[in-house]
């Protein structure tokens, strides 16, 4: 299991559009990807799981990645992220 904190970057939070392609890029790998905040875990590959955690920008989030392709799955995640979401 791998962990990474990252601050939510683009303008607009974890909406719609961003949180599709979060969740495509999630689903690439066969790892369990979750990430948590403000103490709740959402599933990054459900795309109503991730806007249920309402993320803002500049809110920062813990990912966590659990399978047999866990450390590419973060990093992956992380840069997805850090690149702003498509935004």
């Amino acid at each position: 299991m791998v962990r990474q904190k990252v601050v939510i970057k683009n303008p607009t939070g974890l909406h719609l559009r961003p949180a599709g392609i979060l969740c495509k890029e999630a689903m690439q790998f066969n790892a369990l990807i979750t990430f948590t905040f403000r103490g709740n875990t959402a599933n990054a590959k459900s795309v109503l799981s991730v806007l249920g955690a309402c993320v803002k920008s500049g809110d920062e989030i813990e990912i966590i990645c659990d399978g047999s392709d866990e450390n590419d799955a973060l990093s992956t995640m992380v840069k997805v992220i850090e690149d702003g979401l498509g935004e």
